[in-house]
């Protein structure tokens, strides 16, 4: 009697390439993955490039909620038991690569592969302590340390360990809307920054690991 070889299911070829229920999407630089208020039928994984995720009050004030750097799912929304309309935007920054995951599909896997299971709790569980070091970081600090954790965290330190980085192009306003200030008081912070040498920028930011002092230590900066 021949023994069938044991059911295998690898997470990171699942979600590096096409199949049933999964396509890959390239996007541009200011292309929507999806709306606000767009059925959430899919869940994105983002394989390559810079993202984020905005919602618009009723009144039309935008607001950044999210930056997404790969690998990174997005749209989990999709997945609650009654399916109903994106909450949220998101946008390609930068150039994307993306594999689209139909609603379907992604609970048939999840279903079915603890390995996935276990790969998308993870997200998950890192999601929510980000969203809660997000929240922490608005009640108890003030708008410079705020500013200096948002161009930290994009810069990817302490991920890649790269002693300084460019960052994707990012308005001020945007940064204004995440850290919850004016553009005056994101303009004032950045030269304040740059002329300390803890950034460069013309069209795009260079950060040095040197920004971390504003986070670490309770320094005074004026001057």
């Amino acid at each position: 009697m021949t023994l069938s070889a044991p059911h295998v299911f690898d997470s990171a070829a699942f979600l590096a390439s096409a199949g049933l229920g999964r396509r890959v999407v390239r996007l541009q630089p200011k292309e929507f993955f999806f709306s606000q208020g767009d059925p959430a039928d899919s869940v994105f994984y983002l394989q390559e490039g810079r993202a984020k995720v905005t919602v618009v009050s009723r009144i039309g004030r935008e607001a950044t909620i999210a930056l997404l750097t790969p690998p990174a799912f997005v749209g989990e929304e999709a997945l609650a038991a009654m399916p109903g309309l994106r909450l949220a935007s998101a946008t390609a920054i930068t150039a994307c690569t993306a594999l689209k995951i139909t609603r379907e599909e992604m609970i048939r896997v999840m279903h079915e592969e603890n390995e996935f299971v276990e790969l998308f709790m993870k997200f998950l569980l890192e999601r929510s302590m980000r969203i809660q070091a997000d929240l922490v970081d608005q009640l108890f600090n003030d708008c410079e340390r705020r500013l200096a954790r948002v161009l930290l965290l994009m810069a990817e330190f302490g991920q890649r360990g790269e002693p300084e980085a460019l960052i994707p192009k990012i308005s001020q306003e945007t940064l204004a809307e995440m850290i919850g200030t004016t553009r005056s008081r994101v303009s004032f912070f950045m030269n304040r920054f740059r002329r300390l040498g803890f950034i460069e920028y013309k069209e795009r930011i260079r950060v040095h690991k040197s920004l971390l002092n504003v986070i670490l230590h309770d320094q005074n900066l004026a001057g």
